[in-house]
C-alpha cells in the first residue's frame, strides 16, 4: 500500500464513507475544495484540509455555504476541479449559485450528506429527505445528474464519477450520501491512478480563439469551455445569454438557450443513467430503492427469497436523471419503495409505473430496518 503523501492511497483501507468521497475526490483530480463544516460532512471536509495540501492543491473554508458555491463556480471558470461538501441547511444555502452553475454551464461537484430535516432537524443522524430539492431546489429549468451511494467504497466511486460527468457535460453534478454511508466504516479498494478514468472538460483549439464564441454547442450540444487567462475573449452571466455569452433578454433567446442545455442531458441520458438489478428475472415483487436503504431492502430481499416469495430488487445508482424506462419494463410485478423520508421518490416511482405501488418510510433518524420492509413484502405477497 502506498503511503506517500503525494499521491493517492492505492490499495485496501478500512475507512469511513466521508473518507472514502474524500480519497474519491482526490483521485478525480479535484484541485480545488472550498466548503463550511457542517455534521455530517464534517470529517469529510477534515480529511480534505490535510490531503490537498499535501498533494499541491488548495483547500479554503469559507464563511458560509453561499460563499463556498460561489467560490467553486469560480474556481472552475478558471480551469480547476471544484468541490463543495454540505448537508440539507447549507444545501439550501447553495441554491441560489448552483442556479448559476447550471446557467454559466461550469462543471463542479456538490456532495450532499443528507440528514434529517427541515431546518437544523437532526443534524447527526439519517435521512434522505434532500432527493426532490437537489432536482427542483433553484428556480427555473434545467436538468441534473445526480448519485446516491449505498456504500464507502461506492461513493469513492460515484465522486470519481461525477467529476468525470460534470466535465463531460459541463454541468453541475451531485453526490447524495446519507449520514449512514457518511459515517459507516468498510473495506474501500482505492486503485492506481493509472486505472482510474479520468474525463477533462473539451476545450477550444487554439485556432479559433479570435472569432470564438463562448456558449456555441458543437454536435453534442456541449460548447468547449475556454478558461480565464488562456486569451480567450470570454463572458459569463447569470442572465439570458447568447452564444457571446452576452446578455440578450429575448424570449427566442432563452428559449433555444435553454432548450439545448436540457437536451444535452437527455440526449446523453442513455449514457449516465445507472442502476442495479438483483433477481428481477422472475421477481413477482420488485424493491425500488437507493442509498443506504438499498442494504436493508437487500436483506429483505434474501429473507423473502428464503420463505419462497419471488422478490427482486432495482437499485437506483443515479435517481437523476430518473429511469424512467426501467421502471417502464418492471411489467406485472407489484413495487415496494422504500426510503428515509414520506415518499420523495416514490411519486416519480408511481408516475412512470402508472399503477399505486407500496411504500416503506421513515422520516429520519434511523435507518428502516430489513424486517419493516419483509413484514409490507409478506403484505403484498
Amino acid at each position: 500500500m502506498s503511503t506517500d503523501p503525494g499521491t493517492i492511497f492505492v490499495g485496501e483501507h478500512f475507512m469511513s464513507g466521508d473518507e472514502a468521497c474524500a480519497e474519491g475526490a482526490i483521485a478525480a483530480g479535484c484541485s480545488f475544495f472550498g466548503g463550511y463544516p457542517i455534521t455530517p460532512t464534517s470529517e469529510l471536509q477534515e480529511r480534505l484540509s490535510r490531503r490537498l495540501p499535501q498533494v499541491g492543491r488548495l483547500f479554503v473554508q469559507f464563511e458560509d455555504e453561499i460563499a463556498s458555491m460561489a467560490a467553486i463556480v469560480g474556481a472552475s471558470c478558471a480551469g480547476a476541479k471544484a468541490m463543495t461538501a454540505t448537508s440539507g441547511p447549507g444545501f439550501s444555502l447553495m441554491q441560489e449559485n448552483i442556479g448559476l452553475a447550471f446557467m454559466m454551464e461550469v462543471p463542479c461537484v456538490v456532495v450532499n450528506i443528507q440528514r434529517g430535516g427541515p431546518s437544523t432537524g437532526l443534524p447527526t443522524l439519517l435521512a434522505q429527505g434532500d432527493m426532490m430539492q437537489v432536482r427542483f431546489g433553484s428556480h427555473g429549468d434545467y436538468d441534473v445528474i445526480a448519485y446516491a451511494p449505498s456504500s464507502p467504497q461506492e461513493i469513492f466511486d460515484c465522486t470519481i464519477k461525477a467529476f468525470n460527468a460534470a466535465e463531460k457535460y459541463r454541468t453541475p453534478v451531485f453526490v447524495m450520501g446519507d449520514e449512514l454511508v457518511a459515517h459507516m466504516t468498510e473495506r474501500v479498494v482505492i486503485p492506481p491512478l493509472e486505472k482510474i478514468e479520468l474525463v477533462e472538460r473539451k476545450r477550444p483549439e487554439a485556432a479559433s480563439a479570435d472569432g470564438f464564441l463562448p456558449f456555441k454547442a458543437e454536435d453534442d450540444l456541449i460548447p468547449p469551455m475556454a478558461i480565464a487567462g488562456d486569451g480567450y475573449k470570454i463572458h459569463v452571466t447569470g442572465l439570458t445569454h447568447n452564444e457571446k455569452g452576452y446578455p440578450h433578454i429575448d424570449p427566442d433567446t432563452h428559449d433555444q438557450m435553454l432548450s439545448r442545455m436540457l437536451r444535452k442531458i437527455k440526449d446523453h441520458r442513455d449514457e449516465i443513467i445507472e442502476y442495479e438489478e438483483i433477481e428481477l428475472q422472475d421477481a413477482e415483487i420488485v424493491l425500488v430503492t437507493y442509498g443506504s436503504t438499498a442494504r436493508s431492502a437487500l436483506r429483505a430481499l434474501r429473507l423473502a427469497r428464503e420463505k419462497g416469495i419471488k422478490v427482486g430488487m432495482l437499485r437506483l445508482i443515479t435517481p437523476w436523471p430518473f429511469p424512467g424506462q426501467k421502471i417502464e419494463e418492471i411489467k406485472g410485478a407489484e413495487l415496494i419503495v422504500p426510503e428515509v423520508n414520506a415518499g420523495q421518490m416514490a411519486r416519480e416511482i408511481e408516475r412512470w409505473a402508472r399503477k399505486p405501488i407500496h411504500r416503506v418510510n421513515r422520516l429520519g433518524g434511523a435507518p428502516i430496518h430489513p424486517q419493516e420492509i419483509m413484514n409490507r413484502i409478506e403484505e403484498v405477497a
